[in-house]
Parts: C-alpha cells; structure tokens; sequence
C-alpha cells in the first residue's frame, strides 16, 4: 500500500510550492457530480489528491483531476472532460480514468477493475488500438506510487 508514498509526494509538492500549479481543493459535491458523470467512485489516494489539489502540474508534469462542473467544455487538465471525450472518440472502456498524457501515444489511466486492495493501478491505454488488443500494461500499483513517481522526476532535475 502506498499511502506513504503518497504523502511523501504530496509533501513534496508543498514544500516545492513554486513548482506546484494546482486549481486547489475540490468539494465533495462537486467530486460527486464528476463521480455521477462517469458512473465511478473515487476513492482513497486519488480522492484526496482531488480533495487537496483539485488538478493541476508540479514543474512540467501534468496531473488530472477536477477543475470545475462544466464536463463538457472543458481542457486539459481536466479528468472528467477528457475521460469522457476519449469514450466518445476512442472507445475508452468505462472502468478507466484518464489522469495523465505522455505527450506519445499513450495515456495514463486508473483502472478500476484492477486495484490494489481498494486502490486503482495506473495502466496505460493506447487510442486507436483496437480494445481487444490493448495491452493496459501496469504504470504504478497504485496513484500514491504514480504521483511520486512523477514528484521525483521534477525535483531531480
């Protein structure tokens, strides 16, 4: 479980506030009605980064999440707007959150049909590849292991 990892992230991105540009905290309801909109139940790391940071980026790393109700007209970094464009456009199963672009062919998503305990793991998905042959190779065990993962990355530059 990676609840430490998590914390250790997140306390690197306050203690690095230059680095961080985050929307901030978002409400419960409001993470309730992105939840309704996508037909998912957010929980544990990825719930309290949400909570915290709303969405945003920490040095050139760009972190999904909420930034406000409007689902549909909407950008990057938003979660909801562009989970819900890739289902429309690129056949997005539903049980994946989109919280990351590689700026490549890949996207970074939680999936919630696999989870560590009650964590999601971090896979990619490929759009364009068709679902059968998508290979949804696992990123991180779980977003605490992601987002550090990305944290370290800007610090050691």
């Amino acid at each position: 479980m990676s609840v430490e990892t998590y914390q250790k992230a997140k306390q690197i991105i306050q203690i690095n506030g230059d680095m961080a540009e985050f929307i901030g905290g978002q409400t419960n309801e409001l993470i309730k009605l992105a939840e309704e909109e996508l037909g998912m139940k957010f929980t544990g790391l990825y719930l309290d980064y949400l909570q915290t940071f709303g969405a945003g980026n920490f040095g050139a790393q760009e972190i999904y999440g909420i930034i406000n109700d409007n689902f549909e007209n909407s950008s990057v970094p938003d979660a909801i707007w562009y989970t819900l464009t890739e289902r429309k456009e690129m056949n997005l199963p539903n049980n994946l959150l989109v919280i990351y672009d590689t700026g490549s062919e890949e996207l970074f998503c939680l999936d919630f049909n696999q989870l560590n305990g009650k964590e999601p793991r971090v896979v990619s998905f490929v759009p364009g590849i068709e679902l059968e042959k998508q290979r949804y190779d696992v990123i991180a065990n779980d977003f605490g292991d992601f987002l550090l993962d990305l944290v370290m990355q800007e610090v050691q530059l």
